[in-house]
């Protein structure tokens, strides 16, 4: 094997695998990223079995062949050198001489023959996407999903098509403690045949979502009964479904509320992190007193401290007093759009329900907690 490639090129590449490849692993070889000369053409794939991506990037190829090279330690050596062509030559025992201007680096590798495969995704069906509604519903649903590993199912984001939406798809998540839900139009949700919907993985859909802020290029999704595939252009990203029956989310989402709080969520958002900060480290407990037209946040911690602060609200219902975690509320505003949010709440047991105003297609839950 032996081939020349431009230094940007490969950096793309190289980039793309390093949230893929494991640092520690049982399997040294998923470590790896897995490197094949042809046909003019530099191909990169990297997995962990549950994650994979492979990409193709010009290439003047000299001599065609594969091996596989440490990911990161490839990386590290791509990006140190000059801007410009860089020369790769295979040597025995899966060494491999890498040539950029002056400088001489030989690593060593692994026989390609014992790289896992990839799925095969030829004859599946696919639809374009934009990839600015797909990041969206990524971004105000994955902070939610569980790290429970025993909990496998609320691993990953529940991605569906509603029952009678027409064109819309929906994204849940939940750890028990908060539940998101988005809903989106998207013209190929008409064309989907879910029976019911699919998990899919926190670190797939973190992975998605880096491929689509790169932005420019057509993108495109598929599904088979065991992994959400995504194209763009030469690259395609394999995520491997999560297995399970995603729980009755609906039932945790309380009907609505007649005592609604209407504030600027800027406002609300700066309160939250400065109370936030003499909260007990682990709970991040807060508790939010509302009056007529005040919302007191406050916050008691016998090892740090006190901190209360008043925000303009509007409301005009019976004294509340609840208590939450402040981080959930925190993800939550941070995810929302719009100036103006309201929290919906009943009572110190309910949940408390946000939403932008005017905006029904974004929900979030918040379990309360004992002060």
């Amino acid at each position: 094997m032996e081939f020349t490639i431009e230094k940007k090129e490969l950096l793309i590449g190289l980039h793309r695998v390093q949230g893929i490849v494991e640092r520690r692993t049982a399997m040294p070889i998923l470590a790896n990223v897995l490197i094949e000369a042809k046909k003019g053409q530099l191909v990169l794939t990297a997995t962990d079995l549950e994650v994979g991506i492979r990409g193709s990037y010009p290439a003047v190829v000299v001599k065609e062949g594969s091996l596989t090279v440490p990911a990161r330690n490839l990386y590290d050596i791509i990006r140190e050198t000059p801007e410009g062509k860089i020369s790769f030559r295979k040597k025995e025992n899966f060494w491999v001489e890498i040539t950029s201007g002056k400088a001489l680096f030989n690593i060593v590798g692994l026989s390609s023959e014992d790289y896992p495969a990839i799925p095969n995704y030829k004859d599946k069906k696919f639809f374009e996407v934009e990839p600015q509604d797909l990041q969206e519903m990524i971004s105000k649903t994955i902070f939610s999903v569980s790290s429970d590993e025993t909990r496998y199912h609320l691993n990953g984001v529940f991605f569906e098509k509603p029952k009678k939406a027409g064109d819309m798809v929906r994204m849940v998540a939940t750890d028990g403690h908060r539940l998101s839900v988005v809903n989106k139009h998207m013209e190929f949700s008409k064309e989907l045949s879910f029976t019911r919907g699919v998990i899919i993985p926190r670190k797939g859909l973190s992975e998605l979502k880096k491929l689509l802020e790169e932005g420019e290029g057509k993108y495109q999704i598929g599904f088979d009964t065991s992994n959400v595939i995504i194209k763009k252009e030469k690259a395609v990203l394999f995520i491997r479904l999560i297995e399970g029956e995603y729980p009755d989310y609906e039932q945790v989402i309380p009907p609505a509320s007649k005592k609604k709080i209407v504030l600027n969520r800027e406002k609300f958002l700066g309160a939250l992190k400065r109370i936030s900060l003499l909260s007990n480290e682990r709970s991040k407990a807060i508790k939010l007193t509302a009056k007529e037209n005040i919302l007191e946040i406050s916050t008691s911690n016998p090892e740090v401290g006190e901190a209360k602060e008043e925000v303009e609200i509007s409301y005009s219902g019976p004294l509340i007093e609840v208590g939450f975690n402040a981080k959930y509320f925190i993800d939550i505003l941070n995810a929302m759009d719009g100036d103006q949010v309201t929290i919906e709440l009943n009572d110190k047991l309910s949940p408390g329900v946000m939403k932008a105003v005017g905006d029904d297609n974004y929900v979030c839950v918040v379990m309360p907690m004992r002060i």
